[in-house]
């Protein structure tokens, strides 16, 4: 069974039932003790590009916004058994030619790790196809969509569960903010909690 910490703000670490090690977007919390197979930046901003934080070795992969994303294409790629496709994000503080989101895939699981944005074309177009399981979608509501905005993206997705993230500035996680989040599909992960996949 593959596991899911949030470890706070917009960093979360993946493990597979094969035990590679992803993590998404490396700032705060805990839990960087695992050497990392894949680590993931969806963007250059400050908060999501601490690379330097989860432990790595020679075979670490490193892939930012601009190892999948060439021009206005969206590629995807396969490492050690994971399936990464790069999809938009954008909104007015994250300038679309240098923002993605990604799509994972591995174990029969999927989950968009969303980054910074609001909402999408792929949102609307191309995501309500994916059959995703976990959406990661970020609520605070100014370098980001808002609430409302977010539950909007979430009826588009159609994911079997969300994850309201990146509530507050610098803040690992506020449960005011998450419970703002009111949607069908509403799964609460506290910074520091690990879920099974």
């Amino acid at each position: 069974m593959g596991k899911l910490l949030f470890q706070g703000h917009g960093s979360y670490r993946i493990i597979t039932n094969e035990g590679i090690v992803i993590y998404v977007d490396p700032f705060l919390g805990s839990g960087y003790d695992l050497v990392a197979n894949i680590i993931l930046v969806t963007h250059e901003h400050n908060d999501h590009n601490h690379i330097e934080l989860p432990s790595k070795n020679s075979e670490t992969i490193i892939i930012r916004q601009d190892s999948l994303k060439l021009g206005t294409i969206y590629n995807k790629t396969h490492v050690f058994g994971v399936e990464i496709e790069a999809v938009e994000a954008y909104n007015k503080n994250h300038d679309k030619s240098c923002s993605v989101g990604y799509i994972l895939r591995f174990d029969g699981v999927t989950i968009y790790a969303s980054g910074d944005t609001s909402l999408t074309d792929d949102m609307k177009n191309k995501l309500p196809n994916y059959d995703i399981d976990y959406a990661l979608l970020p609520i605070d509501g100014i370098y980001n969509m808002d609430v409302k905005e977010a539950i909007l993206c979430a009826d588009y997705i159609k994911a079997k569960h969300t994850i309201p993230i990146h509530m507050k500035p610098m803040e690992l996680f506020d449960l005011e903010m998450a419970n703002k989040f009111i949607h069908e599909s509403r799964l609460i992960v506290r910074a520091g909690e690990e879920i099974e996949l």
